[in-house]
């Protein structure tokens, strides 16, 4: 079965850095699109950042650019999540998702079918 499993959370000051890793099985990686969301304490689940299936094309949500950043590496099914400079307000669960609309870099959680357990991300002053 598809599974994607997300590490590298935990617990940073503020101006610290984490790097989430999200590791896929169960579909062909590279013919996917992968995404990273989060859900913040009382709040929605809003897209971070997602990257296309050869990871040239990338997208980010406005105020994130430039402190976080999506990679991914193909031969290892492994899609990364590079956070600086971390703010008390990028606490929250951190999600991996993967979506077979292969052709466009999507911030549309519908478009993403397959989804981790997330991991935590806490940030504190």
């Amino acid at each position: 079965q598809v599974q994607l499993v997300e590490s590298g959370g935990g617990l940073v000051q503020a101006g610290g850095s984490l790097r989430l890793s999200c590791e896929v099985s169960g579909l062909m990686f590279s013919d996917y699109t992968m995404g990273w969301f989060r859900q913040a304490p009382g709040k929605e689940r809003d897209i971070v950042a997602a990257v296309s299936w050869h990871g040239t094309t990338t997208y980010y949500t406005s105020s994130l650019k430039g402190r976080f950043t999506v990679s991914r590496d193909n031969a290892v099914n492994t899609v990364y999540l590079r956070m600086n400079s971390l703010k008390p307000e990028d606490t929250a669960v951190y999600y991996c998702a993967a979506s077979s609309a292969k052709w466009k870099v999507s911030r549309n959680q519908e478009e993403y079918h397959h989804w981790g357990q997330g991991t935590q991300g806490t940030v504190s002053l």
